[in-house]
């Protein structure tokens, strides 16, 4: 419970996203969502959209991790990386298990993806790996993890679920995954940073951390 109260702005933030998102899953068809952003692209859009997914990759770890070494706290460190390998195998194991169609896959069956304008520069997958989202997954994971690692709260817990959200968001922005996939991918990487935050705290308490 102190995990909770001590991040009690982020679980907020989650929680309100958590339940819209449901509601949103019950009243907007699938593929409704793309042909939202579709309609609605623009150049500055598509920049900030292009360069925000990328928070959600392998770089955004390392970045991390080479931080917290900067202040010393090497276990921190080993932590965010065994985090981003977990969710490496979680993603590629869900995304293997489901075998759910990319956008592309699912509106070219329809015949539909003539009405779809893709981003410029933006490499669209085609295979049956939508589900779950594993930029999703890792972005909710690895700022979630940051979130409940820090020691000083004030304001950041909520500045890094905006960025996790930021992720979220642009995977459906870009064509590349449904609102069930990016849903789903950030309660599998909130669980997962529990977890291994979980263990981090156990291991930060025993009198030889560095």
């Amino acid at each position: 419970m102190s995990l909770i109260h001590d991040n009690r702005l982020f679980f907020i933030c989650f929680s309100l996203f958590a339940i819209a998102g449901a509601i949103l899953l019950q009243v907007v068809p699938q593929g409704q969502e793309i042909l939202f952003f579709s309609e609605r692209r623009s150049p500055a859009g598509d920049w900030f959209f292009r360069w925000g997914t990328r928070l959600g990759e392998g770089p955004a770890f390392l970045a991390a991790a080479l931080i917290s070494l900067l202040f010393r706290r090497r276990r921190g460190a080993l932590f965010v990386l065994l985090l981003g390998f977990v969710v490496m195998w979680v993603s590629y194991g869900t995304k293997t298990f489901f075998a759910h169609d990319r956008p592309y896959a699912w509106f070219l069956k329809l015949g539909q993806w003539s009405q779809i304008h893709p981003v410029d520069g933006v490499t669209i997958h085609a295979g049956a790996t939508s589900f779950p989202s594993g930029h999703t997954m890792a972005a909710f994971a690895l700022y979630s993890f940051l979130a409940f690692a820090l020691p000083r709260k004030s304001v950041w817990p909520a500045v890094f679920f905006l960025l996790a959200l930021i992720v979220g968001v642009s995977r459906i922005y870009l064509v590349l995954h449904f609102l069930k996939d990016v849903y789903a991918g950030a309660l599998i990487g909130v669980f997962l940073a529990l977890a291994v935050y979980m263990l981090y705290a156990q291991k930060r308490n025993s009198p030889h951390e560095a």
